[in-house]
């Protein structure tokens, strides 16, 4: 505990809204009550702090119930001028010290935290000068002699260092993503040109992701301004090229900081203009404002605020008097810490270097992987590729699927063709996988055969889970010789990496495997080596979450529990993330296994919250966690032993968890792996190596793995990776998700505004 007697802890939101507030919020509550900690939340921000009196209320493990799916702050936020004055902050720590409150959680963007930070400095002048003034007590002030403050970064933005996402990015870029999908269905059918403008002041995050998960042609960003003087004249070029090409819409992604080489603000009805100028048609803008705050979190900006606020009240408890303020982020999977105040200087140190035209040097501090994205997206937005150099050897290399489909396939073939087309070689597609190859079904793909892939589910190119063995070996040997194959993109799961590993066993027998081969991770189950993350599995989280979310509704308003079946074979990843998400009571994994005794247990739990006055129960299984207690039985018997307090009823996802466009994160990722791929298959076909490998990302690096380190990577017997970086989210989970007394899942409600 820090060096001071208050056992009591505090929470605010503070600045612009973000969706996955309230799960942040929801979890330092029970994390601080879990350590025994007496909890408040105070609403309306730093004009709570400074007002005081009902603003400021003690929490208990029900007032945080049913809020994991809000969208905003369930506590509210407000801008505070007065909490600017040093007047302000002093009616402020007399507000927190006369609750014994020495402990603060800051949810808000670099202002907010600035500010806590200054309050924190001030803290012991403001007692001293209260203690004069006679407002409170020595004795009070010196159980309280140094506030201790975390922060956690609320910002759809994205635009704080120190941390790989801020809380509620990636559900703006849900919102974002959605609404383009939606307009540029309506701009091919009627061949028109859109702007749409989106948020990020110095920060052009939003824009960038948003472009790049959309297929648009074009993107404005405050980071990289365009690098000639008569942009204009070249965007209107290369729309008009990519009409010509085929495409029968346009689409201009702008962020509102969006700038040229001078410094000089570019808007979206300028952008329009000139468009309109040269183009000769009409042009619709479409700015999307504050719906891209709006909404439900996604399950990733859940599970974010979840994660953070855990550790924000771990890091408090563990502070001293001597310990510098620490920002709580992510980068990869992992929990960081940083000096809060480093944080925010580099943070504004992008914004002065965009002020004063050092493209470059912001462009370097945003990270290396938004840089990659930058200049991926170069690529994938011209309207034809690059002409092959001359004299250049033109490999020919080919792409498929295997396995079951997973969202974000697509974009990864897209990806795939288009970085090695405009690299000057030739790509082919092959059909229905393995078994499409066996059958000779492949063809050349050009520049415009993946045009709209973007944003499609599925698989266009179809795939099988078949994995070749016998003379299947000897149809694949045929193809690749009749077509001279130069290197091979396996987009799947794990047949596809079994077959891969298959085909580089089979050398000796057969000389045409002899080519470099490279497999991405695409499975919904998240059931692959050598990568944290496969494509397809963040898109079906979401779709479990959204139908859980539904779910919940019914139950409460009915007094039932719910057992909901999810995918995974005997990964219990969907499982664990979604019960995370989702709030679910239990989970049930294949890695812990089920016995009569843990069923039993919930049965007991299960009884007495729904006597106390409980509304609903949520139970997520992993489809394949157990063979005898399976959701059917797991059903009849909370049913039978639940008598007459709750009925019980069997939900199980099935397919929906693999349909749907795919996510933004998915598109990305998707379309990030893919460009390394190709880069690792060219690289290898021109200096002569046959080296097989499997891509993945791993903390926070792209990373390969040599094929041959697959079996060792792997539990064959239950197709999952060894290591599952995930698991250690248990705890958390466990402690979030206990009941509480009198379990009632109501939030709180906000205070009355004077």
């Amino acid at each position: 505990m820090p060096s001071s007697t208050s056992r009591n802890l505090a929470v605010l939101t503070s600045g612009g809204d973000a969706q996955g507030m309230n799960a942040a919020v929801r979890s330092v509550v029970r994390t601080a009550l879990d350590h025994n900690l007496d909890v408040y939340a105070i609403y309306e921000g730093y004009a709570g702090m400074v007002a005081g009196g009902n603003y400021i209320r003690k929490m208990d493990w029900d007032s945080v119930g049913g809020i994991l799916h809000r969208g905003g702050t369930m506590i509210g936020t407000a801008r505070s001028e007065e909490f600017r004055t040093r007047e302000g902050r002093q009616k402020a720590a007399l507000n927190l010290v006369q609750h014994g409150i020495a402990n603060l959680v800051v949810i808000g963007g670099d202002g907010s935290l600035t500010g806590a930070n200054l309050f924190r400095q001030e803290w012991k002048e403001h007692l001293a000068e209260l203690v004069a003034a006679g407002k409170i007590s020595q004795e009070l002030a010196d159980q309280h002699p140094n506030l201790f403050i975390t922060g956690l970064v609320g910002s759809i933005d994205n635009d704080m260092f120190g941390t790989d996402m801020t809380i509620g990015a990636d559900s703006a870029l849900h919102r974002i993503t959605e609404a383009i999908d939606a307009i540029a269905s309506t701009a091919a059918s009627h061949q028109r040109t859109f702007v749409v403008k989106v948020m990020g002041r110095n920060c052009g995050y939003l824009a960038l992701m948003g472009a790049l998960a959309t297929g648009a042609d074009w993107v404005l960003i405050p980071e990289s301004p365009p690098d000639v003087d008569n942009w204009e004249q070249v965007l209107c070029q290369r729309l008009k090229a990519g009409r010509e090409a085929g495409r029968r819409d346009s689409i201009v992604v702008l962020a509102e900081g969006a700038r040229d080489r001078n410094g000089n603000y570019i808007g979206s009805t300028y952008v329009a203009e000139v468009l309109e100028k040269f183009l000769g048609e009409e042009v619709r803008v479409t700015v999307l404002g504050h719906v891209q705050r709006g909404g439900a979190p996604s399950a990733f900006d859940r599970n974010l605020g979840t994660l953070l606020g855990h550790a924000a009240v771990e890091t408090i408890l563990n502070s001293t008097p001597e310990s510098e303020p620490q920002l709580i982020g992510m980068r990869g999977n992992r929990i960081t810490h940083s000096p809060l105040m480093e944080c925010v200087q580099q943070t504004h140190e992008v914004a002065r270097l965009i002020a004063e035209h050092q493209y470059e040097q912001a462009m370097t501090l945003r990270g290396s992987s938004f840089k990659e994205a930058f200049q991926t997206l170069r690529t994938m937005l011209r309207a034809l590729p690059h002409p092959p150099s001359p004299g250049q050897k033109r490999l020919r290399l080919a792409v498929l699927h295997a396995g079951s489909p997973a969202p974000g396939m697509n974009n990864a073939v897209r990806a795939a063709v288009r970085i090695g087309l405009d690299r000057g070689h030739i790509m082919i597609g092959v059909r229905r996988g393995f078994g499409g190859m066996i059958e000779g079904d492949l063809s050349e793909m050009d520049w415009m055969s993946v045009n709209g892939w973007a944003i499609t589910g599925g698989a266009e190119l179809g795939t099988d889970r078949h994995v070749p063995s016998g003379s299947d070996l000897y149809g694949i040997a045929r193809a690749i010789e009749n077509h001279k194959l130069d290197g091979l993109l396996i987009i799947g799961g794990f047949a596809g990496y079994e077959a891969a590993y298959r085909l580089l066993k089979e050398r000796p027998n057969f000389p045409a495997f002899n080519i470099p081969m490279v497999c991405l991770p695409a499975s919904i189950n998240n059931n692959l080596p050598g990568s944290e993350l496969s494509v397809g599995a963040d898109t079906a989280l979401n779709n479990i979450v959204e139908a859980v979310d539904k779910i919940k509704d019914t139950a409460v308003a009915l007094r039932r529990c719910f057992v909901v079946e999810v995918m995974g074979k005997r990964c219990g990843y969907l499982a664990l993330m979604s019960g995370l998400a989702t709030g679910a009571e239990r989970v049930y994994l294949h890695e812990e296994g089920i016995t009569l005794r843990d069923l039993m247990t919930d049965v007991e739990n299960l009884n007495r919250g729904f006597s106390s006055g409980k509304r609903l129960g949520l139970m997520i299984r992993n489809e394949g966690a157990n063979d005898v207690y399976t959701t059917d039985f797991i059903c009849a018997l909370l049913e039978e032993e639940g008598a007459d307090l709750f009925d019980v009823r069997t939900s199980i996802l099935g397919h929906l968890q693999e349909g749907g466009n795919p996510s933004p994160f998915d598109r990305i990722q998707a379309t990030r792996l893919a460009t390394r791929c190709i880069d690792y298959l060219i690289r290898q076909a021109e200096n002569n190596s046959t080296d097989c490998a499997f891509i993945g990302l791993q903390g926070k690096e792209i990373k390969f793995h040599d094929l041959e380190d697959f079996p060792r990577m792997s539990d064959l017997a239950n197709q999952r990776p060894k290591e599952q970086w995930w698991l250690q989210l248990r705890r958390i989970a466990r402690v979030l998700s206990q009941p509480g007394p009198g379990h009632t899942l109501q939030p709180a409600q906000p205070p009355e505004t004077s």
